[in-house]
């Protein structure tokens, strides 16, 4: 087991640049805004040879008694549960504060080792920087830097030390699908989240944009290993008005493109909105697989429920490749087939098919249906072959394949999918045409012999046809 290294502290102190720079990465969002961070974020470390795991917490407000700072104390506290090595920042700029105390106190009750860093220290005498830091009762303080690397192979030397030096096992297994769970703003993303896991692993709060990070959880299941990405909801762009904003979004989009699955998940209390379709149509765009999670379907009479399902087939209809399901993510109504179904659109979107099968499959939809003329001349589709997996890239190839309408590429990728029973995603088709090896090329001027057979036959021809 490699050792499990959190980092605490008061909000705004540093830990995410710490975390950010140990984990040699950019996966936790970074700005001067205290609680920025909100849920527990793993990582993994490095020192020399020595693998370590690094936690960022989000800033412990130890006189929070409810809110979202009181549920991102609590997730901190959880943190400090699984720790091996607790590493308490404070502001070596701001000193020495009453909720630095606070924290210190329980921190000590909860008996794990601890290691006090002065962060923010970068340029200042280090006697002075962590004379009052004493104060706190935890030992010698460190000063470092989070944002320039001063001290911080130095603390991490010291906060392994007293545990057994260990290679990083190198496991050559099958990587665990990833599932990225998105949608709109308070539609029950972490709730969802949480009920898969069977945990409160992520915070889960009535507030729409609780979530800003997007937060990389493994876990098993039935003895299948899976990551889930917990992402923060996409609004309209004209309602994105704050950076923070604008950076979860984009990692919302990176955990889009990352994934391998994608759950989209709608409020089915409120109407499919225009901002629903656009997530979709960014995950149909990316080529991943989906499946698509009707929340909050409890709380709807017979009426609302046919109402919403019209809606849904009015305004995504696109999305007819995707497995729906209808869930309660409070209740865990629902949950166990979007799982269920998320195995099969994952099982679809890494399928390796065949080139005879393929080139059948291509053949009998010709037979059924040939693709129109572009022009004089009719496109001709010879063989077809598989380019690549999740999304399926299934490449023909032919002559006078350039302007194969947009109708017929979809009537190629339906009996592709009914053909190979692809369900919950999407599939590409990629058309390669040959060139006529003369094109282009003059004709080779003819020899005197090749001019006098030619007008020979020429003659003939009159004579035969009475020209």
């Amino acid at each position: 087991m490699l050792p499990t290294l959190v980092l605490v502290g008061r909000p705004n102190v540093g830990k995410s640049t710490l975390f950010n720079r140990l984990t040699r990465s950019r996966d936790a969002l970074v700005a001067d805004l205290p609680g920025l961070t909100r849920d527990r974020h793993y990582g993994r470390g490095r020192v020399g040879e020595r693998p370590y795991l690094v936690v960022d917490t989000g800033g412990l407000e130890p006189v929070a008694k409810d809110g979202i700072f009181y549920e991102m104390a609590l997730q901190s506290r959880q943190a400090v549960d699984e720790a091996d090595m607790v590493m308490f920042l404070v502001d070596g700029r701001a000193g020495c504060t009453p909720q630095d105390l606070i924290i210190a106190e329980q921190l000590r009750k909860t008996g794990k080792p601890l290691l006090l860093l002065v962060n923010k220290a970068e340029g200042m005498a280090r006697a002075r920087v962590t004379a009052e830091f004493y104060e706190l009762g935890l030992g010698e303080p460190y000063p470092i830097s989070s944002a320039h690397g001063d001290n911080i192979e130095e603390v991490i030397a010291i906060a392994l030390e007293d545990f057994p030096a260990e290679a990083e096992e190198e496991v050559q297994q099958e990587r665990p699908p990833k599932l990225a769970i998105v949608g709109r703003p308070n539609v029950g993303k972490s709730t969802l989240v949480n009920a898969i896991l069977g945990e409160q692993r992520v915070i889960a709060f009535d507030m729409p944009g609780t979530t800003r990070d997007s937060i990389y959880i493994d876990f098993e299941r039935e003895g299948k290993q899976y990551t889930i990405i917990d992402t923060a909801g996409v609004r309209r762009r004209g309602k994105v008005d704050e950076a923070i904003e604008k950076f979860s979004v984009i990692k919302t989009m990176q955990a889009i493109e990352d994934a391998n699955v994608v759950v989209l998940v709608v409020d089915a209390k409120d109407q499919i909105t225009e901002q629903d379709a656009h997530v979709a149509d960014f995950v149909l765009q990316a080529g991943r697989a989906l499946v698509l999670a009707v929340n909050k379907w409890d709380g709807l009479d017979n009426y609302q429920r046919e109402m919403v399902k019209n809606d849904i087939e009015r305004k995504l209809h696109f999305l007819g490749f995707a497995k729906r399901h209808y869930i309660s993510a409070l209740n865990g109504s629902g949950v166990a087939a979007v799982l269920k179904s998320v195995d099969e659109a994952y099982a679809a979107a890494m399928a390796k098919l065949s080139t005879p099968k393929l080139t059948r499959a291509l053949i009998g939809a010709l037979e059924k249906q040939a693709p129109p003329k572009s022009g004089r001349f009719q496109p001709k589709m010879r063989y077809a072959h598989q380019g690549g997996s999740n999304p399926p890239l299934i490449v023909v190839h032919g002559s006078g394949l350039e302007d194969v309408s947009a109708s017929y590429t979809r009537y190629l990728e339906r009996t592709f999918c009914e053909v190979f029973r692809l369900q919950g995603t999407p599939l590409k088709i990629q058309y390669n045409s040959s060139k006529n090896p003369f094109e282009g090329k003059k004709p080779r001027p003819l020899t005197e012999a090749e001019q006098r057979a030619a007008h020979r036959a020429r003659i003939r021809g009159r004579k035969l046809y009475g020209k």
